[in-house]
């Protein structure tokens, strides 16, 4: 009986060990960022996040990851985006906060927010990138979210939010607020998820 549940238990810790090393997904995390913040000045955009009643929408040290290949690129794993975009900022976290509140989007980990032209350039992105001239993120559902509803909810309020929704191979999702659109693979409506939208290529991820 005890050797049954030391294997019961042995068990159990190991699938919990496995959950939580496939749940991470950056390594890029609050121990990372309180080395970077330290030399790096973020008060200003909390303290705006803060009078906006949008601090924690999405745990700071997500918010500030900059380009996943950042470390290929040399580049900061941090960036704030310039105070000319912090209109976009509030407007893609109140987004976020909206889908949360519905029930649209429960859990994810934002993996790619602002990116500055050169690293969004050495990573790959596209040259109009809302990475760089506007705020989107890219985000990482758990593997038994279904990202259905959130197409949902871009055919019935995508107009009115100015939505971007993309979805890349790798099964990370873009989400912005600079232009009604959605994409695939390809990168164009046609490959998307969702009903295709009114441009046929989609030059924002």
């Amino acid at each position: 009986m005890k050797t049954w549940c030391k294997a019961g238990i042995g068990a159990g810790l190991l699938l919990t060990a496995l959950a939580a090393q496939q749940a991470r997904a950056d390594a890029r995390d609050l121990y990372l960022f309180a080395q970077w913040a330290g030399d790096h000045q973020t008060r200003p955009f909390r303290e705006m996040l803060v009078d906006a009643r949008l601090y924690g929408v999405v745990p700071i040290h997500q918010l500030l990851r900059s380009a996943s290949d950042w470390r290929l690129c040399k580049a900061e794993p941090f960036a704030v985006a310039p105070a000319a975009q912090w209109p976009a900022v509030r407007s893609t976290l109140l987004l976020l906060k909206t889908l949360g509140e519905q029930g649209v989007l429960k859990r994810y980990e934002v993996v790619s927010a602002y990116r500055d032209p050169v690293l969004n350039r050495c990573a790959g992105g596209a040259v109009a990138s809302a990475h760089t001239r506007a705020f989107a993120v890219d985000l990482l559902l758990p593997a038994w979210a279904d990202p259905n509803p959130l197409c949902s909810f871009w055919q019935a309020h995508g107009k009115d939010w100015n939505m971007g929704l993309g979805r890349y191979p790798s099964g990370r999702i873009h989400i912005d607020t600079a232009g009604y659109r959605t994409w695939g693979g390809d990168f164009s409506a046609g490959s998307s998820f969702c009903a295709p939208a009114t441009a046929s290529k989609a030059q924002s991820r």
